[in-house]
């Protein structure tokens, strides 16, 4: 079962058990988001919060191997060449009025704000290995000159 969020944040150092405690009595009387809560009352980068929050949804996410998922042709309509280069991510199918598309657990926080403001469906996310995603974009959205490598890079940068 994945771990709830404020689990993750002490897992991972951001916020002690005490804290925890104290943005769950605080949720409890407003109803408001723990990751806003602990945000506001102890200064939590946003991104640390987003990074647990991807990390929380990896847990219920659907595993697949790109070696045996065959991207349909409208569902690699929905993005460009350089959205799923730069967003690592692979549209797969397109099920009712809603786009599955594989990423890593790495890339999801991304992958995750790209869909929300970019992407004309509704999205679920699978997660993949790196490497089978990294092949399956080169084979599907070919770009002259670009490599995985290169397109790594380019991310460590834009992440700075």
């Amino acid at each position: 079962m994945p771990m709830r969020l404020g689990d993750l944040l002490v897992q991972r150092g951001v916020i002690d058990d005490e804290q925890r405690a104290e943005v769950l009595r605080q949720q409890r009387v407003t109803g408001r988001p723990f990751g806003l809560l602990a945000e506001e009352m102890f200064g939590v980068d946003p991104r640390a919060v987003e990074r647990a929050w991807a990390a929380q949804y990896a847990g219920y996410a659907e595993r697949i191997d790109l070696d045996t998922e065959t991207p349909s042709v409208d569902a690699l309509r929905v993005l460009e060449p350089r959205q799923a280069w730069q967003f690592a991510v692979l549209p797969l199918r397109i099920e009712q009025d809603e786009l599955v598309l594989a990423t890593t657990e790495e890339h999801l926080a991304r992958a995750l704000r790209f869909a929300g403001w970019r992407v004309p469906f509704q999205c679920r996310f699978a997660i993949c290995d790196e490497q089978d995603l990294s092949r399956a974009i080169e084979q599907h959205y070919p770009m002259a000159g670009l490599t995985t490598d290169a397109m790594r890079s380019l991310r460590l940068v834009m992440d700075g």
